[in-house]
């Protein structure tokens, strides 16, 4: 028997190849050279990936929404190991300092596996350059949040002192950490030292430029800035700590003595002379 007459536009959809069974072919839909031109064949590799191109957005939306959890999570676990590495640093550089932080050490307090320190930090002298600025990002956020809607510069001000030994309460580490950094992890010191300077300037610019600080120039906000600075460092070697180095809270003492300063010294403004007395 004579294989069926086919349209010469089907031919490449249905060849006709000796054993095929003739009822398959005469179960074929009818086909047309503008019909095949509408569906065009995608057998090589430029033609699946043009086809797959061609595709809803729908049809490649499930495989992306199942990733995106996943590099979430990934993400989310990043974040805890690298956390626990700088909590457990601090905790090891308070106990022992910084010439006894082993990665060993710090590894066994993170409850992490040494292999897996070097994937988040190049060396030991990496972490503990990040370790003191880390601490120092953690301060301004826990100082931000106890002065968070106070508006009075002096009554800010106190604030910040008192949310400076309130930190220091629960990071009793840190002082060590800060004494030990210009030595051990000078390029971690710095950094330190540049970021608690800079935010503290951008916050007393801010208020000046409210109105705070009616008596300060502009450019006597920096000196201010050490200033103050340098009373943190001094009151809190004196007071913040007990003679066997555990954290300790302030006498009231301090915070009256501090906030009398405050009230006449963050003016900036001379007393005024004295009225005579009339007879």
């Amino acid at each position: 028997m004579k294989a069926p007459r086919l349209d010469p536009a089907c031919r490449t959809r249905h060849p006709w190849r000796p054993g095929i069974a003739r009822h398959l072919l005469r179960r074929a839909p009818p086909c047309s050279g503008a019909a095949l031109r509408r569906t065009p064949l995608t057998t090589t590799a430029a033609g699946v990936a043009a086809s797959e191109r061609r595709r809803p957005a729908a049809a490649h939306g499930a495989p992306r929404d199942k990733a995106a959890p996943a590099q979430g999570k990934r993400q989310q676990n990043n974040a805890r190991i690298r956390h626990a590495l700088f909590d457990a640093a601090a905790r090891v550089v308070g106990e022992f300092g910084y010439a006894e932080a082993s990665i060993a050490r710090i590894t066994e307090a993170a409850g992490v596996a040494q292999g897996t320190f070097y994937n988040y930090f190049a060396s030991r002298q990496d972490l503990l350059n990040q370790l003191l600025p880390k601490l120092g990002e953690e301060m301004l956020a826990y100082i931000a949040a106890e002065v968070q809607g106070i508006s009075g510069e002096v009554e800010r001000e106190e604030r910040r002192f008192a949310a400076f030994f309130g930190f220091l309460e629960q990071r009793p580490a840190f002082f060590r950490i800060l004494n030990e950094a210009e030595l051990f992890a000078p390029q971690g010191f710095r950094q330190h030292f540049e970021n608690i300077a800079e935010s503290y300037l951008a916050a007393l610019r801010h208020a000046h430029a409210r109105g705070g600080l009616p008596g300060f120039a502009e450019e006597e906000l920096e000196p201010l800035v050490f200033l103050l600075m340098a009373m943190r460092s001094y009151t809190s070697m004196r007071y913040a700590y007990t003679d066997g180095g555990q954290a300790r809270r302030p006498p009231d003492a301090l915070w009256r003595a501090y906030a009398k300063l405050l009230r006449h010294g963050l003016s900036g403004a001379a007393p005024g002379p004295k009225k005579r007395q009339e007879r």
